[in-house]
């Protein structure tokens, strides 16, 4: 029998890595794409392109107005910071993986799927919390504990297969997987067309992947 998994799609690089992934596993996969009020929809564009192999009815991309937060520098008119800083940036949304899993749980347990796929990573990262190994186990812990289908025996999974994985890694898995990374938008500030800014945090690390891969960057910059 296969198994039926939802997979958070931001149309980012990690996040087509790891749809490749579920899909090279034989997983029925369904794609879940977010519109939160993020800066630009250039990267719900690349998901939409990323989730076209899979058919008709197996994407679905819901709206959330987290600007009406704030609080983040990609949900409220604070600037993108295009240097390093200390700590945790002003870039990371208020938990926001919490609300993104939390509604691939409600996604999942609708279509009896038991597998929630996501692409965070723990290695080269801006640093946000909710990117961490513990809060993936924390979170797969609250699924079984707050779901029917939890308490009933069946049970979800979180699968993080990137979150131990480093730039450069991810970046020959998904050549390995045929992913075409220019099709992809990682920028934190993206124009309608989808190309980068090249000095934001995303952007930095995106390109420091396929330097120590030793891979052109395929990235459209503007």
């Amino acid at each position: 029998m296969t198994t039926g998994a939802v997979v958070l799609l931001s149309g980012g690089m990690d996040s087509a890595v790891t749809l490749a992934l579920a899909r090279e596993r034989g997983r029925d996969c369904h794609a879940l794409s977010v519109r939160y009020g993020q800066r630009h929809s250039s990267e719900l564009d690349a998901a939409a392109r990323l989730a076209h192999t899979l058919g008709p009815g197996r994407h679905r991309v819901l709206d959330l107005d987290l600007r009406a937060f704030g609080g983040s520098a990609l949900t409220a008119d604070i600037a993108v910071p295009e240097a390093p800083t200390g700590g945790i940036p002003v870039t990371y949304v208020p938990a926001r993986n919490t609300i993104m899993l939390s509604l691939a749980l409600g996604y999942a347990e609708v279509l009896g799927a038991r597998e929630i796929w996501c692409g965070v990573n723990a290695v080269d990262y801006s640093g946000y919390p909710d990117c961490r190994p513990e809060f993936i186990a924390a979170f797969e812990r609250t699924a079984n504990l707050a779901t029917r289908a939890g308490t009933e025996g069946a049970g979800f999974t979180i699968e993080a297969p990137l979150i131990a994985m480093g730039k450069a890694r991810i970046v020959r898995e998904g050549l390995r997987l045929g992913i075409d990374f220019s099709a992809t938008v990682s920028c934190y500030q993206a124009d309608p067309q989808g190309r980068a800014c090249g000095r934001c945090d995303a952007c930095r690390l995106r390109a420091q992947g396929f330097a120590e891969a030793g891979v052109a960057d395929p990235t459209r910059y503007r």
